[in-house]
């Protein structure tokens, strides 16, 4: 598929689940890609590192007052991964690793979003990854200040649980298998 047909079937992906929450009642938010970051973190051979993906799209309905209406729909496209190392960023894109030849994508869709008690939000849904889905849980504190939103959220999990870390990295024994992700989204409601 040409990059020209993947966009615009990205594209029309995105219109659609913006028209499908506004008919459900939740304002539609568009992430402000400038000030948002989507991270990452780990390490290896003891020593911690972090990363982020440069490039990401969410499809977001949030309603604070209907939960119910509300959807978070987050694509990742796991080639824009980087860490600042070389060697590393190297290997992350090969196929011991994301394997973005198959897998160019990561998503994650949210099925329902509920309140704590606290004030802070969980998004429990599903994360893909590597072509492998699991239950995901992404707990997230949000300031919503008139149009514009601002969202910050972590959540752990275990890469090879997705296949993460092939062959020799299927162990934690260079690379551990606990790995965080970290949000910081600031979004602006459509008009």
């Amino acid at each position: 598929m040409t990059k020209f047909k993947w966009r615009a079937g990205f594209a029309v992906a995105m219109l659609m689940a913006a028209h499908a929450a506004f008919a459900a009642g939740a304002p539609v938010w568009t992430v402000d890609p400038a000030k948002s970051k989507l991270g990452f973190s780990g390490s290896q051979t003891g020593q911690p590192f972090n990363g982020n993906f440069a490039r990401f799209n969410a499809a977001i309905a949030f309603d604070p007052a209907h939960l119910d209406a509300s959807q978070i729909k987050v694509t990742v496209d796991v080639a824009s991964a980087a860490t600042g190392d070389p060697q590393r960023d190297g290997a992350l894109p090969g196929d011991d690793w994301f394997n973005i030849s198959q897998f160019p994508q990561a998503t994650f869709v949210s099925e329902k979003i509920l309140k704590k008690p606290d004030g802070t939000y969980e998004a429990d849904g599903k994360l893909t990854l590597r072509g492998t889905t699991h239950p995901l849980v992404l707990p997230f504190a949000l300031d919503i200040n008139g149009t514009s939103a601002h969202a910050k959220g972590h959540v752990s999990l275990v890469r090879t649980n997705f296949g993460i870390g092939q062959g020799q990295w299927a162990t934690g024994d260079y690379v551990a298998l606990d790995v965080g992700i970290d949000i910081d989204i600031v979004a602006n409601r459509a008009k």
